[in-house]
């Protein structure tokens, strides 16, 4: 039975926040490698076709081109697989497009079709976990196609063209392999170490510990994902398993973890240079380093449902209502809405006053540079190639900064069929986003997760499992090294997985107050358990024999 305080009838009102959503943040480490890639991968194809007098083609072929800019956090060997499959969704949602077009001329059934590919694209991007930009570039060229003139003689050429360029695409991504294979494991193994020695900083105590934890588990756990999404063993591999699991105990110990170490080892993985040896080999360890404790893909598309009913149902209504004011392009207020959809409710209304601003902003940029981009097909292609370079330089730090570079691209990318009215582009845009908004963030409202709080019970469940299955193996006289490991590798991530959830969770209106305090207790008893299981490991210095009894005891 739970000792929760007893939920009151209505949960209390929560504010929507305004400071600090168009707030800076620190630039991604890789930004870089999306943005050099993606020029990479569009400049051949489209300077080509704009030498060859079709420049119609060109949003077909940039189609295929911007899966360049996924996966690049993924090994080399997860990396190829990704990829392809991202081309397939990319083809795929081409394909019913261009088909729908083909079939019918009402904007009413284009929009419903464009709104269900939106929503079936954000719940299997978010289902595999397929990283950023996620959905939202697959349902923008999705959305757009829709509403290009077209054949169904025209749509095997033009698919056969995305097809190419998307193969293009992945062999622009997987090229670097060939001169830093290891690159991604090193990258998210070194942002594991460098994590957990904020954490040590901080000694496990006052302002900023919880969050600094919370983040360096977030990064230990990328850094399983990564390690573990390649099958064949290396010692490269092997080196680098151990440096996380060293990150993983300096979480559960921060008082005990060197810092500065931790840095120095989160430095020497730059380049290719050898993995430093963070302790002996252990054969039996080593078999259950890094226990792949995810969930598999049919549990997580349950807790998906309310965001796929919202994808679809906000997309809808911001098409219907975009046609309603006569706009000429609804997918813009269509695509609007796909991408305000985060993990909750405050993170999309974060995202819908990121996005008007940001588009507002990008539509100016847009008025400064049109006359250049109207000198020739060359120098529109020059500006697209300027703007999506641009945009994944600035969009780790904000996403309203890197909407200032992804509106007068997507804004360019019409030219290409022609030259429309600079003015009424600016206004359908313009409308169509704040309509795209207002619309989208209404549907989030209208669909409440109520689910939200049995999840964390879940995994507060979970969590305490996980911690008496530790405890019992700590209180027995001889637990097994590969089962005290196995252990705490699934504390590490039962607590893991209840922050998580806890956090998204919090974000949501309209539900049942949450067990904060239990949440709170499971996650300091938990990390007591996770020290101790690593004293007991010889991981850590060893205390007093009580000291640890106490820790683990459930």
């Amino acid at each position: 039975m739970s000792s929760a305080t007893p939920t009151p009838a209505a949960p209390p009102a929560r504010r929507l926040p305004l400071a600090g959503v168009l707030r800076l943040g620190r630039p991604s480490e890789i930004w870089f490698k999306p943005a050099l890639s993606v020029v990479a991968a569009i400049a051949p194809p489209a300077l080509t076709l704009s030498a060859l007098g079709r420049p119609g083609l060109v949003m077909y072929a940039m189609a295929g081109s911007l899966c360049a800019l996924y996966a690049h956090n993924r090994p080399y060997a997860a990396r190829a697989g990704v990829l392809a499959w991202v081309v397939l969704g990319m083809l795929g949602g081409v394909a019913v497009a261009l088909v729908a077009a083909a079939l019918t001329g009402s904007a009413v059934v284009l929009v419903t079709v464009g709104a269900l590919l939106a929503a079936a694209q954000k719940v299997l991007c978010d289902a595999t976990r397929v990283g950023p930009p996620g959905n939202v570039v697959l349902t923008f060229v999705s959305s757009a196609s829709l509403f290009a003139p077209q054949t169904l003689g025209q749509v095997p050429g033009h698919l056969a063209l995305t097809a190419a360029t998307g193969a293009w695409a992945w062999l622009v991504c997987m090229a670097p392999a060939l001169v830093r294979p290891h690159g991604p494991e090193r990258r998210a193994t070194a942002a594991a170490l460098k994590a957990a020695a904020v954490y040590a900083d901080t000694g496990g105590a006052g302002e900023g510990h919880a969050r600094a934890r919370a983040a360096g588990y977030a990064a230990v756990q990328a850094a399983w994902q990564s390690l573990l999404s390649t099958s064949a063993p290396s010692r490269t591999r092997r080196a680098l398993e151990r440096l996380v699991v060293r990150a993983e105990v300096a979480l559960a110990a921060p008082a005990d973890a060197d810092a500065a170490r931790l840095r120095t080892w989160a430095g020497s993985l730059r380049g290719t240079g050898p993995v430093p040896q963070a302790g002996p080999a252990d054969a039996a360890a080593d078999e259950l380093l890094g226990v792949d404790a995810a969930r598999p893909l049919s549990a997580r598309l349950g807790p998906l449902t309310p965001l796929a009913v919202r994808t679809a149902l906000g997309c809808a209504l911001a098409g219907y209502a975009s046609l309603a004011l006569g706009i000429g392009r609804p997918y813009w207020a269509l695509v609007t809405a796909a991408s305000l959809y985060q993990a909750n409710l405050t993170l999309t209304w974060s995202r819908a006053v990121q996005r008007v601003v940001g588009n507002v902003v990008g539509v100016l940029v847009f008025l400064a540079v049109v006359p250049l981009a109207h000198l020739g097909t060359v120098a529109l292609v020059l500006c697209c190639l300027a703007f999506s370079f641009g945009a994944e330089v600035l969009i780790s730090r904000n996403y309203w900064l890197g909407s200032v570079c992804v509106t007068p691209m997507a804004l360019l990318m019409t030219e290409f069929a022609g030259h429309p009215e600079p003015g009424a582009l600016m206004t359908e845009r313009v409308v169509d986003t704040v309509v795209g908004a207002l619309v989208g963030f209404a549907a989030a409202l209208a669909v409440t997760d109520r689910r939200a709080g049995a999840r964390v019970d879940r995994a507060l469940t979970a969590a305490d499992r996980a911690r008496a299955h530790a405890a019992r193996l700590l209180a027995g006289p001889d637990p097994g090294t590969a089962a005290l490991e196995s252990a705490r590798r699934g504390l590490a991530v039962a607590l893991a997985e209840l922050r998580a959830t806890a956090d998204a969770a919090a974000g949501e209106w309209w539900q049942r107050a949450l067990p904060q305090e239990r949440v709170v207790l499971a996650e300091q008893s938990g990390h007591r358990t996770l020290a101790a299981t690593a004293r007991r490991q010889g991981l850590l210095p060893d205390r007093d024999p009580a000291t640890e009894t106490e820790d683990a005891r459930p």
